[in-house]
């Protein structure tokens, strides 16, 4: 179950790449702008800001997501993205930190392209950080015995995870776009006693909270934290640097 209150946690961290992904989009007076997995919203109103005279259409699959969204003033509808169709006046597609949640993203991003108008952009940025430590931390927790059977069937995974930003390229491209691909690794700096438990505790950490009851979640935690640690030490200063890769795709369609 999505929490926003702790997604939003990292706010300003977690918003740099959506930013970083807008510039690149060049639309100017588009019609309708849709946001692809909106979360809580609070970025889906910088669309509005950006273009004021749009229609924005917000969609995501949680329904705590859409509430925190529809308490900032944001239309928000209740739908999974595999489903969403465009309608005719969709000029501008984005989606920041959704599809990778989708093993067949690539298989859609396609699909929207040819389903939507020449000069309609699609951008996208997904985390690609399945091989962090972090990640790896999680999986070694989850292997011990007493929490193995539990978790076995969770593959701690976003999806497929990103592929390397030439797949994309490639797709887009022949799927009739013109396409800027590439990654970036954020190095964020955190504070906090133990920031990259909070912050993953929002994401990765989802699906291990809903299998667990409170002590077993409480104990996972206990388990995983000092691993964390030791992946990413605290510096003197009290900053904890958590480098985090992204992938990006901005296509035009032709």
């Amino acid at each position: 179950m999505w929490d926003p209150d702790i997604y939003l946690a990292f706010a300003d961290q977690r918003a740099r790449p959506f930013y970083d992904l807008l510039s690149w989009v060049g639309a100017e007076r588009p019609r309708r702008v849709v946001d692809l997995g909106c979360g809580p919203g609070n970025l889906t109103l910088e669309l509005g800001r950006r273009w004021p005279e749009a229609v924005i259409e917000a969609l995501d699959s949680s329904p705590e997501m859409v509430a925190a969204a529809r308490a900032r003033g944001v239309d928000a509808t209740l739908a999974d993205l595999r489903d969403w169709k465009p309608q005719m006046d969709t000029d501008v597609v984005l989606s920041n930190a959704a599809v990778q949640w989708v093993t067949e993203h690539t298989e859609l991003m396609v699909r929207w392209a040819r389903e939507l108008a020449p000069g309609a952009w699609i951008a996208v940025q997904m985390p690609g950080n399945f091989e962090s430590p972090a990640y790896a931390a999680v999986r070694a927790v989850a292997r011990r015995e007493h929490f193995a059977k539990t978790l076995r069937d969770i593959q701690f995974r976003v999806g497929m995870a990103a592929h390397p930003p030439a797949v994309y390229a490639e797709l887009m491209i022949d799927a009739g776009c013109r396409v800027d691909a590439w990654e970036t690794t954020y190095l964020h700096q955190l504070a906090g006693e133990h920031p990259v438990l909070d912050w993953i505790t929002g994401t990765a950490l989802l699906p291990v909270r809903e299998r667990l009851d409170d002590e077993g979640w409480e104990k996972f935690r206990r388990e995983l934290t000092p691993l964390l640690a030791d992946a990413y030490p605290r510096r003197p200063d009290g900053i904890t640097f958590f480098p985090f890769r992204r992938v990006f795709v901005v296509a035009q369609v032709k």
